[in-house]
Parts: C-alpha cells; structure tokens; sequence
C-alpha cells in the first residue's frame, strides 16, 4: 500500500473525521454529558464530568471547535472536554457557585458569575488563575460578552439588573433595570439590541446598547396558563437577528418570536420545565431542555412542530450543537 492511500485511511479513521454533528446535553443530577447523534436523534453516550454541571460552550480562538468548556456548580470549576475524544483534559477553577460563563471571541478568558459572591470573574483559561473580580448585584446569572469582546452584560436575579461591565477596566459602567429575575441573554448579529429574559415577570425586555435603555417588552402570555407558570429563561436567536427562540419554563412551551415586528408568533409545547434551548448551525432544529421530564424536545424550525423527545439523564439543564 502507498503511503499517501495509508495516510488517507488512518485520517479517515482519526476521530475527528469519524466525528457526526451531536448534541451534548448537561445532567445536574447525573453530573454527566449525555451526547445525543444528531441524525438518529438517539443517545450515543455520556461522557462522565464535574459535579452539577450546568453551563456549556464550545472555546472559540485556535482551539474553535475542538474543546468544550462546561462549568459544575458543585465541583466550583469547569471541566475542559476534547471533543473528539470526550475526555477530560483538566479542571478550571472558577470560584464558588459558579452559574454561567461567556468566553472572550480570541478564547483565553472566561468571565464567570459566582452566584454567592455576587461577583463577575475574569479567569485565564490557559492558566487558570483568577485575573480581576468584578462586584456586581446579588445572584449573578446570565453573561454575554459584546462580539468585539470590550464589553460584558451580566444579570442580577435579585437586583433585578443588567449590569455592563467594560473589560478593559474591569469595572461597571451601567446598570440597566429589567423586569423580575433576569436570567438569560442574546445579542442581535449587529449588537444594537440585547435581549433579556425576565424568569418571574413572563417577559422578554429588549435593551439598546447605545443608551443602555429599555425600549420594548415583549409579554409572554399562554391561553390557560397562569402568569406565574410563564418563567422564561433560555433565549436563541437566528444569525440574521429575524427570529427568536424562548423557553418559557413551568409554562411547558417554546415562543417563537418576530424579531423586527417584537411580536409572539407561535407556541410550542414541549416537556416539562423548560430551560435552555440551542439550535443547530443550518437552523433548521431547536434542540430544547426539559429539566423535570429529564428529556430534550427537538422541534423543527419550518414548520415548528416537534420531531422528537430523548431521554437525555436527571435534571438537564443545557444543550450544546457540536458540528
């Protein structure tokens, strides 16, 4: 056998190339990744992880694609996983109560909110280490980083605030008041608008970033269900910025939202409690997280009806698209 036919097979065999798109799915209870094949929509395995994880991204930079970071509130770290292997490469420390992260676009930092610090962390990836330690209000959640990586919004469920942070100087610049318990955020593709889901006032309020100031909210509402069970929190939006995606926790649905006209187009009922939700890169699927039916609903986006519901471990919190 020529070396050049030799060297095709062994790369054809490398795990990378065997790699199909998969959908990983966090299981607080199982502290473990279920990792769902794309195509069959069926379990392939779990991969074994800190405890309570919850938070996942892929690290974007020279590691794009091939390492996944998920942060585990128990364990107070986050486990960096090769993709392609599904291993543990090491622990990252992060503080405690570590509850949702953001990565910097060039992937060397990630900036934590630490529930019971009421604090913003900055942590070198590569290293680690703690590099700043922002105060921000009581029990920060969500955190978005703006594309050109100078600005960080991170949510207060107590507060009931978006803070803006500058990264450069590590201090806040802004506080913006949101509706009840603000949990999860998206920015528009040209970064004019972040979108924050309010858990305890079933709504969506939609902030400018010029004047840091709320110039919309969108209510969620539910024929036959009380406003107390609409408890939104995940949010997607489409590359174009025309669509966007809410789970609407105890209320059991999906809203499907027109971006432009700020507008609740269709429901979808999916399982119980629903909490984060993630589409795929064609976006053509919602891949949607019942965390007390310990299962994932996948809807498609045309015609938004659901393809699918897999059982994915106890109490799952996030999926995470790996193409």
């Amino acid at each position: 056998m020529k070396p050049s036919a030799l060297a095709l097979m062994l790369l054809a065999a490398s795990p990378l190339a065997l790699a199909q798109p998969s959908v990983w799915v966090t299981s607080e209870k199982d502290h473990a990744i279920a990792v769902v094949d794309a195509a069959s929509l069926t379990v392939q395995g779990t991969v074994p992880t800190c405890k309570r994880p919850r938070h996942m991204q892929l690290l974007p930079g020279a590691a794009a694609g091939r390492q996944l970071v998920v942060a585990c509130g128990e364990s107070h770290a986050a486990d960096l996983i090769d993709v392609a292997t599904r291993k543990s490469l090491r622990r990252i420390p992060l503080g405690d109560d570590p509850e949702a992260f953001d990565v910097s676009p060039d992937g060397r930092t990630l900036y934590v909110s630490n529930e019971d610090e009421g604090a913003l962390s900055f942590v070198d990836v590569a290293s680690g280490k703690l590099l700043k330690s922002v105060a921000v209000g009581k029990e920060p959640e969500g955190v978005k980083v703006s594309a050109d990586g100078k600005t960080v919004y991170v949510t207060s469920e107590v507060a009931n605030l978006v803070h803006v942070v500058d990264v450069a100087s590590a201090t806040v610049r802004h506080n913006i008041k949101v509706g009840k318990r603000p949990r999860r955020m998206a920015l528009t593709p040209d970064g004019a608008e972040l979108w924050v889901t309010n858990e305890l006032d079933a709504s969506v309020s939609i902030v400018t970033t010029r004047d840091h100031a709320v110039v919309h909210t969108i209510k969620l509402e539910l024929p036959g269900a009380r406003p107390a069970d609409i408890t939104p929190v995940g949010i997607a939006m489409t590359r174009d910025g025309k669509r966007a995606f809410v789970g609407m926790g105890r209320a059991n649905h999906v809203a499907f939202i027109d971006v432009g006209q700020r507008k609740v187009t269709q429901m979808v009922l999916a399982g119980k409690r629903v909490w984060n939700v993630a589409l795929d890169k064609a976006e053509a699927r919602l891949y949607v997280v019942n965390g007390l039916s310990d299962d994932m609903t996948v809807i498609d986006v045309a015609t938004a009806k659901p393809l699918k519901t897999v059982a994915v471990g106890r109490v799952p919190y996030q999926a995470l698209v790996v193409e």
